[in-house]
């Protein structure tokens, strides 16, 4: 009999690029990494948050970057109610490239089905890019050419987390919320 921990099981990736951030320029007495979110940032948070309910996403694991910008992204995200059982703020994930990024999902536990990563540029866009297989639909041709602040990429891939590499996953879709 086969061992249920190798059989293949469906399993969803979100990249999520933060929402917009006050801009650095005018607030350079704050380090990058405690810039928060801009109020546009925070309504498109929250349009992300539902698009995330409208696509059913109920997230296992949240890999979320420490920032301030990410930490308030992923609070409006969940308060526009996507749920997650867990949620690892990991400082790793804070300008990681994508090489860095799946070093953090390659730890998701065995059983999450779903994991959401809420990281930053150019990592997430880089990311995204790598895994998904389908290099001609429209919305990939988009996802490559521009990945701004709120992008959010669902893919979907059938391999273990610690076995995820590029050309994985499926993108099923590719969206920029905006309030």
């Amino acid at each position: 009999m086969a061992d249920p921990s190798d059989l293949l099981i469906d399993r969803t990736l979100v990249l999520l690029r933060h929402a917009k951030a006050v801009p650095a320029e005018t607030h350079p007495e704050l380090p990058d990494v405690e810039r928060p979110l801009a109020d546009r940032g925070r309504a498109d948070a929250g349009a992300a948050g539902r698009q995330l309910v409208a696509q059913g996403i109920e997230a296992d694991l949240v890999l979320c970057s420490p920032s301030k910008r990410t930490r308030e992204t992923w609070k409006y995200v969940a308060e526009a109610g996507v749920t997650a059982k867990d949620v690892w703020y990991d400082k790793r994930v804070y300008n990681a490239d994508s090489e860095g990024l799946l070093d953090v999902i390659h730890e998701a536990p065995a059983e999450a089905r779903t994991v959401i990563v809420v990281g930053h540029a150019p990592g997430i866009p880089w990311l995204a890019d790598e895994l998904a297989l389908d290099g001609t639909s429209p919305e990939r041709v988009e996802l490559t050419q521009k990945y701004p602040t709120n992008g959010l990429a669902t893919l979907h891939l059938t391999c273990h987390w610690a076995d995820l590499s590029a050309n994985d996953a499926d993108l099923v879709s590719y969206v920029v919320p905006r309030a």
